[in-house]
């Protein structure tokens, strides 16, 4: 009787098992596209800068319509600076699914993506102070503005904020041999003239992007603990599947680049129009749009007591500039046959070697007050003013 029974049961439970797969199937198809529904709206709230957003089609209309130049550079200028914190959240998402070797070479390619690609583009219509202003100002602005108002907001409640003084030390010493490398051509003019700046640049570039390797290897496996703090947090979890965070990274490389070339375009008339000198804009505007996503999670790091992260988007992204596209973009220069060097300028060469001495100065004891945060704001806020005046 009970072997009838389950006999009877069995070809019962099977049948209904049938409609059940199905709907199982279903039910996974219509998370799938409830995942990329929600993949779509974390994309979207990502930030309150994404409003900015709007400012991209009209940016791009602007160029092909023809409309005044000022408003082309205002709306593309308005329009990188969301792409610029989309290209951070994207890098960050595929950090999360990779090793931390992986996850700092991304980190390294993408997180000066914005200020690469608005260089290449000015290196493309042979605008050369352009691109050294801007990679100065690029630096000058992440060690003195980004790291000036973390150390200020940070210590408005916390008395002393202590930070990992080996990185500390390593990063001051890299900024340093960075300073070296702009100092010597400017020697090197100074003492020899300019026929053989080209050749030291190009040999000079090479160096530089050995220690950057050298830096790599160091900060991701000799001594990755004592850079713990500036890789992917393990405990994160990825809110995006790895195909749509490379796609959006794709995409966002992709619209900036079309921006930055926008930008460039009308660089000339609106430095005529406006009243101010190319080595202001690129200086001190062009780094603002370039580090807008930086300048956020340092800041934010900064306020929740997390200075080991602060410290490492500000000076690591300065590290970035000097030692990796700095040298890249001599290289790339070389290339297209474009003479970009490392000659700066003595007023621009002066000011690198006073910033980066307070700076290494300030961060060498591993402890930060918001004092210190005065002083570099007092410093960037002087430099601003010198370079507004400049010819």
């Amino acid at each position: 009787m009970t072997t009838e029974g389950l006999l009877v049961e069995a070809p019962l439970t099977q049948s209904e098992g049938t409609p059940k797969i199905n709907a199982d199937s279903e039910e996974k198809e219509h998370h799938e596209i409830g995942n990329i529904v929600t993949q779509l709206k974390t994309i979207a709230r990502a930030s309150y800068l994404n409003i900015l957003l709007i400012f991209i089609p009209f940016g791009i209309v602007s160029h092909l319509v023809g409309w005044s130049p000022s408003l082309v550079f205002t709306l593309n200028f308005l329009a990188i600076i969301p792409l610029a914190k989309i290209l951070g959240f994207a890098t960050e998402e595929i950090c999360f699914r990779t090793s931390q070797t992986v996850g700092g070479l991304l980190n390294a390619t993408f997180g000066n993506a914005v200020e690469l690609i608005v260089a290449i583009a000015a290196l493309k219509e042979n605008l050369v102070t352009v691109v050294q202003s801007t990679l100065l100002g690029s630096i000058l602005s992440n060690l003195l503005l980004v790291m000036g108002i973390c150390f200020l907001a940070g210590g408005y409640n916390v008395k002393f904020q202590e930070f990992n003084e080996t990185a500390a030390q390593a990063s001051a010493g890299l900024l340093a041999i960075s300073c070296m490398s702009f100092i010597i051509p400017a020697a090197f003019v100074a003492t020899a003239g300019t026929n053989e700046v080209l050749a030291v640049s190009h040999g000079t570039a090479f160096v530089l992007l050995m220690i950057y390797v050298a830096y790599l290897v160091f900060q991701l496996r000799t001594h990755k603990n004592s850079f713990q703090d500036e890789g992917c947090d393990d405990d994160e979890e990825p809110s995006l599947s790895l195909f749509i965070a490379i796609s959006l990274l794709l995409v966002d490389t992709i619209l900036v680049a079309v921006c930055a070339e926008f930008l460039i375009d009308a660089l000339s008339e609106v430095s005529q129009a406006w009243g101010l000198s190319k080595t202001f804009i690129g200086l001190i505007l062009l780094p603002v749009v370039g580090n807008a996503a930086e300048h956020l999670t340092a800041v934010t790091a900064a306020v929740k007591n997390k200075m080991n992260l602060a410290i490492s988007v500000a000076v690591g992204s300065s590290l970035q500039i000097a030692l990796f596209v700095t040298p890249l973009l001599v290289v790339i220069g070389w290339i297209i046959n474009v003479e970009m060097t490392l000659y700066f300028s003595a007023f621009e060469t002066t000011i690198m070697f006073v910033s980066i001495l307070v700076v290494n100065y300030l961060i060498a004891d591993g402890k930060s007050t918001w004092l210190e945060g005065v002083m570099l704001l007092a410093t960037y806020i002087v430099v601003a003013i010198a370079v507004f005046y400049i010819p």
